[in-house]
């Protein structure tokens, strides 16, 4: 494959690393963890893998020596800059251990562990992708690991390659099951570790270990740019007001961030809005009420942030969504009157 100038410089860029890492490491087995919450249900539900210790990374001694040891890697969901380097750093990481591990990579998502496709990932496979953006070394999907079958699956071809770690990099989805697929295998003692590595553009997998996401963070930079930039037009034409829809459908956390980065004139937060209980006029007459007092200062532009599950967080249309999923579920008396009708003029006098 031939590279550009730039692409080469790159690649021979080197991550910086926490001191921790740069040499010998050590594990330190720590406190046990719990969940924040419903402790006694989840641990009913992950009775082999719940309260496992945090274990935390120091800089070890002496090289110990370790065996080879071959792991499987699967990137799911949506593409993030990043992915391809926390393949390199798995990579990099299991050959300093000992020079004959293997790192394998699961084709196309998940379903790529249960369909068996994979590809050993080399040093000159790796060399090509250190420091680029994209998920296209393996390819990702949206695969759902739900049933037995499919971890069984799973473990089949994770047994034939002797595989002993299975790290998913994913959203909140993707740690889901992989913590299904970990309580699984450990329930059948099949000595494969499943770990999971937190990538979301939604920002939403946080907490005192996590300072933010791989996803996250790229997403609200870029946005953050374009939206200053909106913002320099609107201070320079001084006649527009430019409505900004952001991504965040179960979460806000981009709409605030970009607001803490960019300072615009209006920023709505969902999880506000429910807190609030705001109905849909009253989140109108609170941005109206702004674009009046501007235009009364001779301001007639401005910037308004808003997040795109925004609607499902009002409460009177969070009843009506679930008012209307209930009446169009399958098996429903109204699933079967809109299945009678002949043509859509029949439905629309019936709506």
């Amino acid at each position: 494959m031939t590279i550009s100038a730039l692409q080469s410089a790159r690649a021979k860029y080197q991550p910086k690393l926490p001191n921790s890492l740069k040499s010998t490491i050590k594990l330190v087995e720590g406190e046990k963890t719990q969940s924040i919450a419903d402790q006694n249900e989840i641990q009913k539900l992950f009775p082999n893998t719940y309260g496992m210790p945090i274990i935390t990374f120091e800089a070890g001694d002496a090289k110990k020596q370790y065996p080879a040891v071959n792991v499987g890697v699967i990137l799911s969901g949506g593409q993030a800059p990043g992915g391809h380097n926390v393949i390199s750093g798995i990579f990099d990481g299991i050959k300093n251990i000992n020079p004959a591990s293997k790192l394998f990579g699961f084709l196309g998502g998940p379903g790529g562990l249960v369909d068996h496709k994979y590809v050993e990932l080399t040093a000159e496979v790796i060399d090509e992708y250190r420091n680029t953006g994209g998920f296209d070394i393996i390819g990702s999907g949206r695969t759902k690991l739900e049933e037995t079958a499919q971890y069984d699956k799973g473990a089949e071809i994770l047994k034939q390659l002797d595989i002993k770690a299975l790290v998913i990099i994913g959203g909140d989805d993707s740690n889901t099951n992989a913590c299904v697929l970990a309580e699984y295998y450990a329930a059948k003692n099949m000595g494969i570790q499943v770990i999971g590595c937190p990538k979301t553009i939604d920002g939403d997998l946080k907490n005192d270990m996590i300072e933010t996401s791989f996803g996250f963070d790229t997403a609200t930079k870029v946005y953050s740019e374009l939206i200053g930039n909106i913002e320099r037009d609107a201070n320079s034409a001084k006649k527009y007001w430019h409505f900004i829809k952001l991504m965040g459908r179960s979460a806000s956390h981009i709409g605030l961030e970009c607001a803490l980065q960019t300072q615009p004139n209006i920023t709505l937060i969902s999880e506000e809005v429910e807190l609030k209980k705001q109905t849909l006029g009253e989140i109108v007459d609170y941005m109206a009420n702004i674009v009046a007092k501007r235009a009364a200062n001779g301001e007639n532009f401005g910037v308004a942030l808003i997040p795109e599950g925004l609607v499902e967080f009002v409460p009177e249309m969070k009843a009506l969504i679930s008012e209307l999923n209930d009446l169009l579920a399958e098996g429903s008396e109204t699933e079967q009157k809109f299945k009678s009708f002949t043509n859509k003029a029949e439905g629309r006098a019936f709506v």
